[in-house]
């Protein structure tokens, strides 16, 4: 039970540190809705997601009026939309029933217009690739992913070559808006099947009918944390107070999922721990490793503190809840951290020193802002390095990349709200594109073989 203590530090931290719940995320399976005839199939989806998530939205802000704890986003996240369209072929129409059903239910983002092809690509994964372009320009609210790789399975190659290309089209599609439909696209390495944020959520083929996951924030209690109790502190005590900090974080977490899976009538999943920064001042990651004494985000250190901060988050949280799953860890997406931003525009920050940062944070390359000249071929080198260190380490990374049409380094996009704003980043000049060209697949590591 939570007591009295814990509510009035619950109190504090909302009024005065800006924690949050990130999201609540339905999840919905659509197998039932596949469908030779895409008009039934689109019917079908549109009718299961709004009957299921009719009450999500209003769940969640009656949550929000009675426990007084912010709830940023309700979203809704389907199974992966090659599976349920390979039947008619017409994944285009799935995604017009999801916008629909989305707009209807009142959700911010529906994740779920995904391919898994870790392994190779059937027929509907690749008509779904080559639909992204105009499903993520033409709808409002959904959400696409790629899973290109895994630890088990290598790099698909000719699926990260074809992720590239798609990433450049969206940017022509929507460069009046400075390639922002690139911002609900993510190519993933070991993608969860739980994962509450977006843009890169899907039910998984092992999920059940229907479940809640439930995403925290708080980067700003754990710097105000950190400045309370453990200022100038060896690095002992320092992850010792993310601990603590972070079960606090993940009971407020856990309360609100029980609560929406009760009243719902749905099973609760997962509590995601993962800190999900905001371009706010007060509520970035890279300010609680500046905390920990680096004089800017980006300097030699970096990585190490970011390597503390994230496991002594999974601990504390893993001790809060039964059911820790998605991401959880910490997030370094550049444009919506105002301290990443602020470090990538001081130069101290660079694409090289994030993809470091990857392989010891939660997920990888995030909400990173490029010249729009950048060729297809150096986006998939991109996404390929970074599948690599997921694969090589059993861990997800994922991309996603904004090449700005008519944008060059020194220049800077602004998408407002949780997206923020971007400077540009400066990319290698030379070229992968022989390297790509190749194809096939990268064999899966030594380790992948647990048997």
């Amino acid at each position: 039970m939570i007591n009295t203590s814990e509510i009035l530090q619950t109190i504090h931290m909302i009024e005065a540190e800006k924690l949050d719940i990130r999201t609540i995320t339905m999840g919905i399976s659509l197998y039932e809705c596949a469908d030779p005839d895409p008009a039934r199939m689109a019917v079908k989806i549109y009718d299961r997601i709004t009957k299921q998530a009719e009450n999500l939205v209003k769940t969640g802000e009656a949550l929000e009026r009675e426990y007084g704890i912010p709830i940023v986003n309700k979203r809704i996240s389907v199974t992966p939309v090659s599976l349920v369209a390979a039947a008619c072929g017409e994944p285009l129409r799935a995604a017009g029933a999801m916008d629909d059903a989305a707009r209807e239910t009142g959700v911010n983002f529906i994740g779920g217009y995904s391919a898994l092809v870790q392994k190779g690509m059937t027929a509907s994964d690749r008509r779904l690739i080559d639909s992204l372009p105009e499903a993520l320009s033409t709808t409002e609210r959904v959400c696409a992913s790629v899973n290109v790789a895994s630890t088990r399975a290598g790099i698909d190659m000719d699926a990260v070559r074809l992720c590239g290309e798609a990433v450049k089209k969206i940017a022509e599609a929507t460069k009046d808006t400075d390639a922002s439909g690139c911002m609900k696209l993510v190519v993933f390495a070991n993608a969860v099947e739980d994962n509450p944020f977006m843009a890169g959520a899907f039910h998984g083929p092992g999920e059940g009918d229907c479940c809640i996951n439930v995403g925290i924030s708080g980067p700003g209690v754990v710097k105000r944390a950190l400045e309370r109790e453990a200022k100038g502190a060896p690095f002992d005590q320092v992850a010792e107070t993310i601990k603590r900090t972070a079960f606090k974080i993940t009971r407020v977490g856990q309360l609100i999922a029980r609560e929406a899976s009760d009243r719902l009538g749905v099973p609760f999943g997962i509590v995601d721990l993962s800190l999900a920064p905001t371009p706010a001042m007060g509520d970035s990651v890279a300010h609680i490793l500046e905390e920990m004494g680096l004089e800017v985000c980006g300097c030699a250190g970096t990585t190490a503190a970011l390597a503390l901060l994230n496991d002594a988050v999974k601990k504390g949280g893993i001790m809060a809840s039964g059911h820790v799953g998605g991401l959880s860890g910490a997030f370094i997406p550049v444009s919506e951290d105002i301290g990443m931003i602020n470090a990538a525009a001081r130069g101290a920050l660079h694409i090289e020193k994030l993809e470091a940062m990857t392989c010891v944070c939660s997920v990888g390359l995030d909400m990173i802002a490029v010249p729009g000249d950048t060729p297809a071929s150096t986006i998939a080198a991109i996404i390929a390095d970074e599948a690599a260190i997921g694969m090589i380490n059993g861990k997800t990374t994922a991309v996603r990349l904004i090449p700005a049409p008519g944008k060059k380094v020194g220049d800077e996009v602004e998408f407002g709200g949780l997206f923020g704003r971007a400077p540009i980043m400066s990319v290698s000049p030379y070229s992968a594109e022989q390297f790509i060209a190749r194809g096939g697949r990268i064999p899966a590591p030594l380790q992948s073989l647990r048997n």
